[in-house]
């Protein structure tokens, strides 16, 4: 407190001084009384200042601090005036509130002496004649316009009748038929008014325009493409036609009200425009009350009674929908009312302001704007999801992979198509209220603070919308790449070594990785900037941090630098059977630092590319497959070769091997020996991951061609030589037990001997 009491010393000090008045003041004596404050520049340099201090007298300091206390005091005191309370401020809101439903109830004796005193104002400007002359004047223009529809609908009807020609159809003949209905309904409208606005100005004076058209407009045009909307979208009368998923009951019934609610509302709004042009004011009667209120009520009544209705038409026809979607379609109706009786309290209080600009906006209804598009929202919603449904491209491939992706890049579409929806509705309300949305928080935090919001959630929409088209993309590349490699494992019967995923399966998750996070910090950081805070020390801090890391986490950094490397020299793919230093696997899932490898059998391997010191991958390109066979001593192998040959091109003729085959399968003669009998080999070059296929095949073929050709396999056994054996059939029973008591001593001696060796 004494360093600010020091500030405002100097400072006021400096001002004094520098002013002519101070120096006449200051070289006289000062006389005891209280100095008056002198008005002096500001405009003083530091020497200035000190030298002030030094020669101020303590009457003109004083005075002239209390001359700066009191401005400042009276500057907080006018910055603060605006600011009450929050819960005063609300109090005093619904004391507005209850005033004005006050004055509503002291006013409502006077609804129908006030109407009647509009309605006679009208007679006294046009007279009872002119009255009835205006009302047939309005009537010939509205037959006039009618017949001109009807006459054109007759010209049309070759066209349109062609257009039912698709009724049967499929979904896309439904809704050109339903779209050429409504364009042709549309030009009738427009016809309709063309005409009636030609006739009406050539037979009509400008006064009765005035109230002519109000009528025209509020009661007949606008229920009228009121219902065109709703029979495009409803079809009542046609069923199969529906473009919502609604029964024909809640097709009619909604149908119907909601032509009844846009009478209802045109009604309102032309009411109180007959009674200001015929000098009775809202605040008289306070009509609009009642009739904006029945609006309200009407609007809810029909959402509570069509609520089952109301439910369907939200859930639509896809099967995907999700938990969201139902819950959605389930509070739907209640949302309905909810924004009903919002919208009411909205204009209740707007109205309680008694301010006349406020009362001319609500004339033009932007709250009925504001509600429409409240309602349609999620409407919008299922409308969206039902083109995602049909313009969606079909799914690619086949199996659980390709289905999660299908399902996946459509909820991407979907969310596209909200937020774009959410702008859509956000600026048509705005656009309601006359609103410029930079400027949108003008009544309370600042215009500058409203439009920095404004920006920022413009920003953050952008930034999301392009995240999710990157994600998009990448994701249905990603799973066309992963699609075409899903039956890889199958292929290997479970002992690895599959060709893999391509290079972009494998890329594609890291760059989609770092792509959100780039667009997640460079919009983050523009989002922020727009809300006026300072970015630089946000990006030198990452700068440092980053730096940080670098020194304290260089095994890290080798990690990751490894890994680029690696993906650049396309070591291995997702997929794909390498073996790591003794450690074998196939390629599972890589991240920025690591990668996973799981093992035939279940086990997962996490190895740092930083520790990979040498990579062997069994799944590029090719693969040679050796088989052995151990056939007896006295087996042909020229024989064994034709018939391996024999095999081998069996195999490349057949339409579900040949196509695994780079080389036939062929004999590569005899290969070594053992105690058993001889050992044949046979190979065949084969794409990665078909091998143990046709491994199969091959073993199954070279048992039935060996079994069909008298060739056995050769077995193990034991020998023994007996002396004498050419007199075998002279042997008595006691010497052939003692020899298979002989036999079976030396089977089991090469047993043991076998058992030992192992």
């Amino acid at each position: 407190m004494l360093r600010l009491t020091q500030l405002v010393l100097v400072l006021c000090s400096a001002i004094l001084f520098s002013s002519p008045t101070f120096a006449q003041t200051s070289s006289s004596p000062s006389s005891g009384s209280t100095a008056a404050a002198p008005v002096v520049p500001t405009d003083l340099t530091p020497e200035q200042v000190d030298d002030l201090v030094a020669r101020m007298s303590d009457d003109q300091v004083r005075a002239l601090l209390l001359e700066r206390l009191d401005a400042v005091a009276e500057a907080h005191a006018a910055k603060t005036e605006g600011q009450e309370d929050p819960l005063t401020e609300i109090n005093e809101i619904w004391a507005e509130m209850v005033a004005s439903w006050t004055h509503v109830l002291v006013t409502l004796p006077n609804i129908f002496s006030a109407q009647a005193e509009a309605f006679g104002n009208f007679g006294s400007t046009f007279g009872t004649t002119g009255v009835f002359v205006l009302l047939g004047l309005v009537l010939t223009v509205l037959v006039l316009g009618y017949a001109a529809e009807k006459l054109f609908g007759l010209l049309t009807r070759k066209w349109h009748a062609q257009s039912s020609e698709g009724e049967d159809g499929d979904l896309w003949g439904a809704v050109r038929y339903l779209f050429t209905r409504f364009c042709h309904e549309i030009a009738g409208l427009i016809v309709f008014y063309v005409v009636i606005r030609a006739a009406g100005r050539a037979i009509l004076t400008t006064e009765q325009i005035t109230y002519a058209a109000p009528f025209v407009f509020f009661l007949i045009w606008i229920p009228r493409l009121g219902a065109a909307v709703s029979r495009f979208v409803l079809a009542p009368n046609k069923p199969r036609l529906r473009l919502v998923n609604v029964d024909d009951h809640w097709a009619k019934y909604l149908h119907r009200n909601l032509i009844g609610l846009l009478i209802l509302i045109g009604l309102t709004l032309f009411t109180l425009r007959f009674n200001a042009l015929n000098g009775i004011t809202g605040g008289e009667t306070r009509i609009g009350f009642w009739l904006n209120t029945a609006i309200h009520i009407y609007i809810g009544f029909i959402a509570w009674t069509a609520r089952e209705g109301l439910t369907q038409m939200m859930l639509g026809t896809d099967p995907d929908r999700t938990k969201f979607d139902e819950e959605v379609a389930r509070y739907y109706p209640y949302f309905a009312i909810a924004v009903s009786a919002v919208i009411w309290l909205l204009v209740e209080f707007l109205a309680a302001q008694r301010d006349p600009s406020i009362r001319a906006l609500l004339v033009k209804g932007p709250h009925f704007t504001t509600m429409f598009w409240l309602l349609i929202a999620p409407a919008l919603d299922t409308l969206i999801r039902g083109l995602v449904r049909h313009l969606q491209p079909p799914m690619s491939g086949e199996g659980p992979l390709a289905e999660k992706a299908y399902k996946s890049t459509k909820r991407s579409y979907i969310r596209i198509g909200r937020v774009l929806a959410g702008l859509f509705v956000v600026m048509m309300i705005a656009r309601a209220w006359e609103l410029d949305l930079r400027h949108v928080a003008s009544a309370g935090i600042g215009a500058e603070v409203g439009g920095a919001v404004i920006e920022f959630l413009l920003i953050v929409a952008a930034g999301y919308i392009i995240n999710e088209v990157v994600s998009l993309w990448i994701n249905r590349r990603l799973a066309k790449e992963q699609t075409a490699a899903e039956s890889v494992d199958e292929e290997a019967g479970g002992e690895g070594g599959g060709s893999g995923g391509s290079r972009l399966a494998t890329v594609l998750p890291l760059i989609r990785v770092t792509a959100q996070i780039t667009i997640a910090v460079l919009f983050g950081l523009l989002a922020l900037s727009s809300l006026g805070i300072n970015i630089t020390p946000l990006l030198a801090g990452a700068g440092v941090l980053g730096l940080a890391i670098g020194f304290g986490a260089q095994k890290l950094v080798a990690d990751i630098v490894g890994g680029v490397f690696f993906l650049i020299d396309d070591a291995f793919r997702v997929g794909e059977y390498v073996d790591v230093g003794g450690t074998t696997g196939t390629v599972e899932k890589i991240s920025i630092r690591s990668m996973q490898l799981r093992h035939h059998r279940g086990p997962v391997h996490t190895i740092p590319y930083g520790e990979i010191q040498k990579l062997t991958n069994y799944s590029r390109d090719w693969v040679i497959m050796k088989l052995k066979f151990t056939v007896p001593f006295d087996t042909d192998p020229n024989k064994v070769k034709k018939i391996f040959k024999k095999i081998g091109a069996e195999m490349m003729a057949d339409e579900i091997h040949k196509d695994g085959f780079l080389e036939p399968f062929k004999s590569q003669g005899v290969f070594d020996f053992d105690d058993v009998g001889m050992i044949i080999r046979g190979k065949f070059m084969a794409i990665p991951g078909k091998q143990f296929t046709l491994r199969k095949e091959i073993y199954n073929r070279v048992k039935a061609a060996f079994k069909e050709n008298g060739i056995d396999f050769a077995r193990r056994e034991v020998r023994v030589a007996i002396p004498g054996l050419d007199e075998a059939e002279h042997v008595t029973d006691e010497q052939k037990a003692t020899i298979g008591a002989a036999a079976g001593e030396a089977v089991n001696q090469q047993l043991a001997k076998d058992q030992g060796g192992q």
